[in-house]
């Protein structure tokens, strides 16, 4: 669970290098932070991905001035990141982010993508990003979230009335759809395809309908004939809720008792036999069922509250110098 929606940046600390008297200054400092300084080389350097997302895909006339704030507001993260670095070092809290766990995040990103490691840096390229930046992009945030389970996780609480309360509040939020799991046996209406032709597939239709009757597995004929959609698993189509499937096919859906065979329904794509084997009733969902859901909700509400009150003390007590 994410403790915080915000989205920080590591910049490791680099060393100036002594320059003598008349020399060229190729470098600057765009912010002191207690001790630890941010130079513009690495102000601009992690920047960069987000100054080409503006360059690229921001038309309005006013780009000179949403770069500006844009950059204001990213300095202020970099800041607050190295705030949380020096935070945990005072703590002695030891954080230690091994790179095998940054790999491991990032190996779940690329099984989710369905993506190899080639692929991957493409992707990222392509993004105005590298591998490298990511890696520290997750370190600071796994960094971020071992330090704020310590300084503020453990002073949330949510109760049970509070998780009433917004239940109570937000029912519409919870209110369940009235939905039928269906088989269906489809066949297809030719594009293009005449009355005799339609006929002659309404009748095949009405030909398995009658063996279905008879005694044969709906399901093996529907694996065997069907044309539409879970033809291999049956006919199996699972849940549908209302409004999403074919007018007329859904209004004998919600109507028809469980396990019986419908008639032949003809609709505009070809004739349709279904069977309703599941349902689930509308209403609201008990509070039982949705807990932890809203216990979540109300929890993430209160970790952001509480991580900016603390990281506004942090900055009071601090020595932060704004150079850019």
């Amino acid at each position: 669970m994410k403790l915080c929606k915000r989205f920080v940046l590591i910049i490791c600390s680099l060393m100036l290098l002594c320059v003598p008297v008349g020399a060229e200054v190729v470098d600057k400092i765009v912010a002191v932070v207690n001790d630890e300084i941010i130079t513009l080389t690495e102000f601009n350097t992690a920047f960069e991905p987000y100054l080409k997302n503006i360059e690229d895909n921001y038309k309005g006339k006013d780009k000179e001035a949403i770069i500006n704030q844009a950059k204001e507001s990213f300095l202020k993260r970099l800041v607050d990141n190295l705030l949380i670095e020096q935070e945990a070092k005072k703590a002695g809290m030891g954080i230690v982010i091994k790179d095998e766990e940054v790999m491991d995040v990032i190996r779940d990103m690329m099984a989710k993508k369905k993506s190899n490691m080639e692929d991957f840096k493409k992707n990222l390229a392509r993004e105005g990003t590298s591998l490298e930046s990511l890696k520290k992009d997750i370190r600071s945030q796994m960094m971020r979230i071992r330090l704020l389970r310590r300084e503020i996780k453990s002073k949330v609480i949510v109760s049970d009335e509070e998780i009433g309360e917004y239940y109570n509040k937000n029912r519409q939020d919870y209110e369940g759809k009235e939905a039928v799991r269906l088989k269906q046996i489809f066949l297809a209406i030719p594009a293009k395809a005449d009355k005799k032709t339609k006929a002659k597939i309404k009748e095949e239709a009405g030909q398995l309908r009658k063996r279905v009757l008879a005694g044969e597995s709906f399901e093996l004929l529907a694996v065997k004939y069907s044309q539409g959609p879970g033809a291999a698993q049956g006919g199996d189509i699972g849940f549908i809720e209302k409004g999403t499937i074919i007018a007329a096919v859904e209004s004998v859906a919600f109507n028809l008792p469980m396990e019986q065979v419908s008639e032949v329904i003809e609709s505009g794509i070809g004739f349709h036999i279904i069977k309703v084997v599941d349902k689930k009733g509308a209403g609201l969902k008990p509070i039982a069922a949705v807990r932890e859901e809203i216990k979540t909700k109300i929890e993430d509400e209160k970790l952001e509250k509480k991580y900016e009150e603390w990281i506004t003390s942090i900055r009071k007590k601090s020595f932060i110098e704004i150079k850019m």
